[in-house]
């Protein structure tokens, strides 16, 4: 049966959707790639308290030191759960599907996967959460977005330095935001207008070959515009770069709050 050229058309953007997701899912496994080194690190921690605390709970008959044993214990398995849990969640392919879902749990849930990397490369995170809004996205693209973007900041601050993520919201507008902002080497004037081309990149592939694609960035456009948002960037050579995600809020979904809370680099 012959095809005719609109079945022909109808044909090829599908096949064009279906690239577009595996090439989305082949970035995400790079990400996890990425923080797979320090993720090994955190469980290998994890054990290691596990382990201890149990044997200090077997050799030790006082009830004030067993339960503080079995409290330690009951704290490292959680937070093993939780990055499990998280990453599982991250890797998964969830196709399109949108719904509503607060931003400040959003963020959180990426923190937890990239916490200990951030440690390892002596960045001190600040989180400045002044809103509690509520947007309609798909959650496992927007944290791709989030991953994606935390990483080059981190990878943009090879000596160290101040990692800070801003979420609050623009009622004018209708938009939630959410800035990404790092004191690392900035980016050249020259270079910004690029960043955003599939396959224009700076980097190049490190060891384990994670980096270089130059579709990072591409891809992180590309998701925010499907979800009717904007993305916003901002640098200066020698002192730092700041993404701004902008997201429409959710009918009637809004809150206040104020927290902010700095980690520093262990």
């Amino acid at each position: 049966m012959k095809l005719s050229n609109e079945q022909k058309i109808a044909e090829l953007e599908h096949q064009v959707a279906l690239m577009r997701q595996q090439l989305m899912q082949s970035e995400k496994m790079s990400t996890v790639g990425v923080l797979a080194s320090s993720i090994t690190h955190e469980f290998n921690n994890i054990l290691t308290t596990v382990i201890n605390y149990a044997k200090m709970g077997l050799r030790h008959k006082d009830e004030a030191i067993r339960e503080k044993s079995f409290t330690k214990i009951l704290a490292a398995g959680q937070r093993a759960a939780k990055i499990t849990t998280g990453m599982l969640s991250y890797a998964r392919a969830n196709g399109d599907r949108k719904e509503s879902y607060e931003l400040v749990q959003l963020v959180e849930d990426v923190l937890v996967l990239v916490e200990k990397d951030l440690q390892v490369h002596r960045i001190s995170l600040v989180k400045k959460f002044d809103q509690q809004p509520c947007a309609v996205v798909n959650a496992n693209q927007i944290q791709q977005v989030l991953l994606n973007l935390i990483i080059n900041a981190r990878q943009a601050m090879a000596e160290g330095g101040t990692l800070t993520i801003n979420l609050d919201e623009n009622r004018a507008e209708g938009f939630a935001e959410i800035t990404i902002r790092d004191t690392g080497c900035g980016i050249p004037p020259q270079v910004l207008p690029k960043i955003f081309d599939s396959f224009f990149t700076t980097k190049t592939a490190d060891e384990s070959g994670q980096g270089g694609s130059g579709l990072g960035l591409a891809m992180c456009k590309e998701v925010i515009e499907s979800h009717q948002g904007r993305i916003r960037v901002e640098s200066t050579p020698g002192k730092g770069t700041a993404f701004t995600l902008k997201l429409p809020l959710a009918k009637g979904q809004t809150g206040f709050i104020h927290s902010e809370s700095v980690n520093k680099a262990g």
